[in-house]
């Protein structure tokens, strides 16, 4: 073959290969949508409502969604099902509950975790922030001490029973809660004298 036609024959097929990824470019492959997590738990409760691992998994991925009433939803169907077993779903219950402003079916929640868990606590703490809620100061401080009582080196508990009294008005036991929080955690018990020295502004 003559070097000329040769290079013709480059050039053609350059041309070819060229086109041909540019109708690629327009035309791309058409791919199914894959179905989300949540769509998939959806459709397995729906063929098999009494499967509790699905129906709690689906509590799980609503609640990282944002999704609480159909978290709410789930833990129910959980707790319907297996209301001997519930501890755990009962405390996610009180929480989504506080998500959406229901603090008076959060106290349910948290109360009936607590029977489940009666020395889990983060049980005591949640439930204590869904009373101040709703204003039942007194309760909330009893809940408090509750938690503090079943782990001493509980900062959260502490700041918050610190935070409690401020409202109160109880300034001596709030800086009490300082001093305690000052052994173990200094960071928390800083934030604590925050609160305390705002109110004696």
């Amino acid at each position: 073959m003559p070097r000329r036609t040769s290079v013709i024959v480059i050039m053609i097929a350059v041309a070819l290969l060229t086109a041909c990824s540019r109708d690629n470019e327009r035309a791309p492959v058409q791919v199914a949508p894959q179905k989300s997590d949540i769509q998939v738990l959806r459709e397995q409760v729906a063929s098999n409502p009494r499967d509790t691992e699905a129906w709690f998994h689906l509590a799980q991925l609503s609640d990282r969604a944002g999704m609480y009433p159909e978290e709410i939803d789930a833990l129910k169907k959980v707790i319907a099902l297996k209301p001997k077993e519930t501890g755990d779903e009962y405390e996610q219950l009180g929480t989504a509950y506080n998500r959406v402003g229901k603090y008076e079916e959060a106290v349910g929640s948290f109360l009936k975790a607590k029977d489940h868990s009666p020395k889990n606590p983060v049980v005591y703490n949640n439930l204590a922030a869904s009373y101040g809620m709703i204003g039942k100061t007194n309760e909330q401080i009893s809940a408090l001490k509750k938690a503090i009582a079943l782990r001493p080196r509980y900062a959260t508990a502490h700041y918050n029973l610190g935070v409690v009294f401020l409202k109160k008005g109880k300034r001596d036991e709030a800086r009490k809660q300082y001093e305690e929080l000052k052994k173990f955690d200094e960071g928390t018990a800083q934030a604590l004298k925050k609160e305390i020295d705002a109110k004696e502004k």
